[in-house]
């Protein structure tokens, strides 16, 4: 794994600690989960701009009683700052400078960890073909804005509610849900040749994320399952919770 760890855009990772008074029902009217239901555990879920596309890909958890720890790619922490800041300018809640927190893999499961020990290429590299194999896909700079959240499959992972009431692009959201579907949805691929950048489009496939593996690369695409087959991409198993349809079950 070295020679392709040195091929590795290794990603960096801010946590935002939000909380006050007013903090649950100001992030309520902000996400796509339902912020009543978090626990402990982070919880895969975007905040949307008003065409109902992912403006900040997150995971969040509520850490005690008003208080919220939200993860974000680090070149992304400090555009989700201003808009807190701008969209919360009349509630109650405080929020921290952002500090560094690194991805681990812990319970097979990919997660976050302030602890140093977890801060090596090695762990950040479990990290990254872990949440490729199981769906968790993380926004950057230059996928803000790029995908509408169910062509990620973020309703399959519990990160969107549409029973909650009104948040940002919820009209749009919830207008492809009920009366619609996505054309073009997540898949997990092999491909050859070297890793594509995030936001890259290979022919009509874009790019999530991806990785480079021994013998070419492996992503995170979203596409039309005819286009995967005309780019020479093999399609590869997600978990079972998502392979099913994304449109919504009649």
């Amino acid at each position: 794994m070295s020679d392709l760890s040195n091929q590795l855009k290794i990603p960096a990772f801010n946590q935002l600690t939000i909380k006050g008074e007013d903090a649950e029902k100001f992030l309520q009217g902000q996400l796509t989960c339902d912020v009543t239901k978090l626990g402990l555990s982070y919880q895969a879920a975007a905040i949307g701009n008003l065409k109902g596309r992912i403006e900040f890909g997150i995971w969040i958890k509520k850490q005690a009683e008003k208080h919220y720890d939200v993860v974000i790619s680090a070149d992304c922490a400090e555009s989700l700052a201003a808009h807190l800041k701008k969209y919360g300018a009349f509630s109650k809640f405080e929020t921290s400078t952002p500090v560094d927190i690194y991805p681990c893999v812990l319970d097979d499961e990919p997660t976050f960890s302030h602890q140093e020990t977890h801060n090596t290429v090695e762990n950040v590299s479990a990290w990254m073909q872990c949440s490729i194999a199981t769906g968790n896909y993380w926004i950057v700079a230059a996928t803000q804005g790029e995908f509408q959240p169910q062509e990620l499959r973020l309703h399959q992972r519990g990160g969107m509610d549409y029973d909650k009431g009104c948040y940002l692009g919820q009209e749009v959201i919830a207008r492809i849900y009920f009366k619609s579907a996505p054309k073009a949805f997540l898949h997990y691929v092999k491909g050859i040749g070297n890793a594509p950048a995030a936001g890259e489009k290979l022919g009509k496939v874009q790019v999530v994320n991806a990785i480079p593996c021994v013998d070419g690369f492996i992503a995170l695409v979203v596409a039309r399952p005819e286009q995967l087959v005309e780019n020479e991409l093999t399609t590869l198993d997600l978990p079972p919770i998502l392979q099913a349809d994304v449109a919504r079950p009649k």
